[in-house]
This record gives structure tokens, C-alpha cells and sequence, in this order.
């Protein structure tokens, strides 16, 4: 028997002390594709298309951001585990979340999102495609669930401000979004600005997206994500010109004609994807010492023969899942610091880093989440 709506949630005692106003109002949001979407807010209840979306969630709402979760999908314990964990402990109760599949596998289970009756289910853009092709807007629509798409993964230099403003007026946040978006811009700013000064060369960089994930080489990005962010960073994205979307792949041979100054590997703790693969494990308090042995196995593959950057030991690991989530200009300070280390020596991304998590989220900061072949 299946207990759905307000029932389940008071089963799995995740309902808390109400703080949000007991009426909701019918508001209209524009979200980052363009739709209108009618939604009752503040949100009392939603369903997270990806439970990474638990990154922009918990920014804002740091002291109980899973009160109004009634449903995820199941990505974070395998792609984020130790955030999970993290997660977790301190709010045991969501290890009875209802889960679901994803939209773009076809895994995800309409009647079941139904049955919870969200307010709203929030939806990753790149699930846009899948989502329209099943029909899902139309069908949740007739029984009332608005379907919002928010992205902090296709284009997120240009959309998560955007995206921080739905989800704060989702929330009934929308003074806190704010202070959100203001700590990432004065951020990027102490980059963007010192570079405008100085005008220095532009490294070459070459971005490897889950290096060591599998046995190909070479995932990467185009003029996007982390290869935006190498730009911002006063770099030159190796495969910019090469890779024509957000996402693509290089041939080793590109990448030794390139003979990039900088090389920088994406990584996580993937066991559950790839047991005992070879990717770099950087994340919520990771172990670096591992991560550095992984790192500098990778240079080892035939991708990087006589590569300039192998050579210099200006090689990086940086955690993966900044890629999707709005914690990016974190990433774009400490890259920075790689590329351009008497500009920025006095800046310190892991004081920014920590300044977020006393700032905005729930968890204690661990570091892990960066690794060098220049550290000791």
C-alpha cells in the first residue's frame, strides 16, 4: 500500500515547525527556457529532478533544506557520496526519501510524482528534451503540477543567476538569492577585476571532464562550464575551437599538438560507477594524498606524452561537480591561482569556500575538493 501527499511526510517525519506562511499565492515564474509557469508559493512541497539540486536547495535553506523535499532522483549517493554522507548525518530522515530515475534514461516515474502531489517538480535544462518527448509538462499539468527548468550545468555562466532567482522566489527566498548572487559576483570580481589590471598571457589549458572515469581519452569541455571558467580565470580553453557544445571530446593527438601550459582533471569519488576506476577522488574531505597518486598516474597515458604542462607539473584535479552547482566562482579563484600564481597569491579559495558554508549552507566545510602535482 502506498501512502501518498501530506501522509507520506509526516510517515517519514520530515515535516518540521511550520515556518512558511500557511496560504500560498499563485505566482508566475519565468524559468530558463522561457516558459511561464504558474506555481503556489512559498513551496511547501517538491520533487528535486536531480538530487544534486540539493547544492542550490540547502543555499537556501540552510536550516532545514529537505522539509519541503518529497522526492529526488538517486544520483548524489553515487555521484557525491561524501556529501551524502555528510547529508546524511544530519538529516538521517532522508534516507527515506522516495527516489526516482532520471527523465533523460527514461527511469523516472510519472505516477509515483504524482502520488507525492508536489507543488513543483524542478527540472535540470538538459532533461528538457527527454521531458517534452514523454509528454511529461502536458500530463503533470492536467492533474496540476507545474514542471520548472532551472540549469547550472548547460549554460551556467549565463544561468545561474537566473536560476538562484526562480528558486528564490520559489521559496519565498528571494532577499536571500540575492545575497547568494552578490557573494558569487564580488567573488568572480577579485579574479575578473585583478586580470583586467595586469593583462597577462593567456596559458593554454586543457580541461579533462572525469578523467580516468573510463579507458578513453579525452572528455572535455567546449566554450562552457569549466572551459568558461578557464577563460575567466585568465586561461585559454584548449578545446574551445574543437569542441562546438558545452560538452565533446578531444583525441590525443589534439591535445599533444595543443602541448598546453595547464592541464586540469575534474574528479570525484565514482566507486559506485566505476569501482576501483582510475579517477582522481577530490571532494567534501577527501583523502589528497590518494588523489595526488591518482593524478599523476594519468599524466602517464599516452594523451600526454612530452606535454608541456606533464613536464612543469602544472597539473590539477578540481572536484567535478562544481560543474553543476552555483558554488562555480570557487572553482574560477582557485583556477586562477593555477594559471596565474604571482597574481594571485594572496587569494584564497578555500577561505571563499568556507565563507560559503558559514554564509549559506548546512554543513561544516571539509576541503579535499582541489589537488596539485606542484603541492609537497
Amino acid at each position: 500500500m502506498r501512502i501518498t501527499g501530506k501522509a507520506a511526510v509526516l510517515a517519514m517525519g520530515l515535516v518540521v515547525t511550520a515556518v512558511w506562511p500557511a496560504l500560498a499565492d499563485i505566482i508566475t515564474v519565468k524559468d530558463v527556457t522561457g516558459r511561464d509557469v504558474q506555481v503556489n508559493a512559498p513551496v511547501k512541497h517538491m520533487i528535486l529532478g536531480e538530487g544534486r539540486q540539493i547544492y542550490f536547495l540547502a543555499a537556501l535553506d540552510r536550516e532545514a533544506p529537505f522539509q519541503h523535499v518529497v522526492g529526488w532522483r538517486d544520483d548524489l549517493p553515487k555521484a557525491d557520496p561524501e556529501s551524502y554522507d555528510a547529508y546524511l548525518a544530519k538529516y538521517p530522515e532522508i534516507a527515506k526519501l522516495p527516489t526516482f530515475g532520471g527523465m533523460k534514461d527514461g527511469t523516472f516515474d510519472i505516477e509515483q510524482a504524482v502520488a507525492l502531489k508536489p507543488d513543483v517538480i524542478l527540472m535540470n535544462i538538459d532533461a528538457k528534451t527527454a521531458t517534452e518527448e514523454a509528454g511529461y509538462i502536458e500530463k503533470l499539468g492536467k492533474v496540476g503540477i507545474p514542471l520548472v527548468y532551472v540549469d547550472f550545468r548547460e549554460k551556467p555562466m549565463e544561468n545561474t543567476e537566473p536560476s538562484m532567482r526562480i528558486m528564490g522566489k520559489l521559496m519565498g527566498k528571494e532577499a536571500l538569492a540575492e545575497d547568494f548572487i552578490k557573494f558569487r559576483a564580488d567573488s568572480i570580481s577579485q579574479v575578473t577585476d585583478v586580470l583586467q589590471k595586469a593583462n597577462p598571457p593567456k596559458p593554454v589549458v586543457f580541461v579533462e571532464r572525469a578523467g580516468g572515469y573510463s579507458e578513453d581519452c579525452c572528455m572535455s569541455f567546449g566554450n562552457e562550464n569549466f572551459g568558461k571558467m578557464v577563460e575567466i580565470a585568465g586561461g585559454t580553453n584548449m578545446a574551445k575551437d574543437i569542441i562546438p557544445g558545452t560538452f565533446g571530446t578531444v583525441n590525443p593527438e589534439q591535445i599533444i599538438a595543443s602541448n598546453p601550459d595547464q592541464v586540469i582533471v575534474t574528479g570525484g569519488n565514482w566507486d559506485k560507477y566505476v569501482p576501483g576506476g582510475n579517477w582522481v577522488g577530490v571532494g567534501y574531505g577527501a583523502d589528497l594524498k590518494e588523489a595526488h597518486r591518482k593524478l599523476e598516474a594519468l599524466t602517464k597515458r599516452p594523451a600526454f606524452t612530452g606535454v608541456k604542462a606533464v613536464a612543469d607539473n602544472n597539473v590539477h584535479a578540481i572536484w567535478h561537480q562544481f560543474y553543476n552547482n552555483p558554488y562555480q566562482f570557487v572553482a574560477i579563484q582557485e583556477i586562477a591561482k593555477w594559471l596565474h600564481p604571482d597574481l594571485f597569491a594572496d587569494l584564497d579559495p578555500e577561505a571563499t569556500f568556507k565563507e560559503l558554508h558559514a554564509r549559506f549552507l548546512p554543513l561544516d566545510y571539509k576541503p579535499g575538493y582541489f589537488v596539485s602535482l606542484k603541492d609537497e
